[in-house]
C-alpha cells in the first residue's frame, strides 16, 4: 500500500496537485517546499519558521495559532507562519500524512472506487449506550447539526461523501462541501487539490447530535 501510495502521489504531483487542506506544496530544486496556503505568496523566507524534517509536520499540526490543541486535524485552524522543506516525494508523503493522517490513502481508495460512504441514518442507527438517543434525531435537527459542525469555513475541511440517507442530501451545507476539487476562495495559488475525504459521520458529530437531542425539552 505504501509503495502504491507513493507512486500515486508522484503522479498527482506531476499532474498538477499543489494543495491539500490548508497546506500548499511546491516543487523546488531542493525537493518540495510546504507552507500554509495563506503564506504561499510570502516573499521574505525569514518571516516563516523553518523546518527541514517531514516528521515535524505533526508538530506543526498539533497546536493552533493560540496554542490550543487541535483534536481534529481537518479543522480549518492550522496555524500559519512556517515553511517545511523536504527532500523528495517520500518526504512529501510523510509530511502530508503528518498534517492529515490517512487522507492520502482515502483519496487513493476513492480513485480505485473502493470507498463506500456510510450515510448518517445508518451511522446513528447503530449507536448504543449513551449515544443510542441519537436515533431520535429528526431530519430538521440533522440538517442543523451537520450544517454547524461540518461547515467548511469553521468546522471541517473534509469533503462529505455521505448524506442524511442515500436519497436525502444536506441542504444546510454549501455545494462545495461535496466537491472533491473544492479549494479555499482565498487561495492565491494555482494547481489541483488532493481532497480530504469524509466517508462517515465522526464521533464529534455524533456527540453533537446527542447534545441536540438532550437540549430539547421533554414532551
Amino acid at each position: 500500500m505504501n509503495r502504491d501510495l507513493l507512486a500515486s502521489l508522484q503522479t498527482w504531483v506531476q499532474n498538477g496537485a499543489r494543495l491539500m487542506g490548508e497546506v500548499t506544496f511546491q516543487p523546488c530544486p531542493a525537493g518540495f517546499s510546504l507552507t500554509h496556503y495563506l503564506d504561499a505568496q510570502e516573499t521574505d523566507p525569514g518571516t516563516l519558521e523553518f523546518f527541514d524534517d517531514p516528521l515535524q509536520a505533526r508538530k506543526i499540526a498539533t497546536w493552533d495559532a493560540q496554542g490550543q490543541f487541535r483534536p481534529m486535524k481537518t479543522s480549518p485552524t492550522l496555524r500559519r507562519g512556517w515553511r517545511l522543506q523536504v527532500r523528495d516525494i517520500e518526504g512529501l508523503r510523510t509530511a502530508l500524512e503528518g498534517f492529515y493522517p490517512a487522507m492520502l490513502g482515502s483519496f487513493l481508495s476513492l480513485t480505485r472506487q473502493e470507498l463506500t460512504p456510510v450515510h448518517l441514518r445508518e451511522t446513528l442507527g447503530r449507536q448504543t449506550g449513551m449515544y443510542a438517543i441519537t436515533k431520535k434525531l429528526t431530519d430538521a435537527q440533522a440538517q442543523e447539526v451537520v450544517g454547524c459542525t461540518c461547515c467548511w469555513e469553521t468546522g471541517c475541511r473534509k469533503t462529505l461523501l455521505w448524506q442524511l440517507t442515500p436519497e436525502t442530501p444536506f441542504q444546510s451545507l454549501s455545494p462545495s462541501k461535496f466537491q472533491t476539487d473544492a479549494r479555499p476562495p482565498d487561495a492565491r495559488i494555482s494547481g489541483d487539490t488532493i481532497p480530504l475525504l469524509c466517508i462517515e459521520a465522526c464521533n464529534l458529530l455524533v456527540a453533537k447530535a446527542r447534545e441536540e437531542i438532550k437540549r430539547q425539552p421533554a414532551p
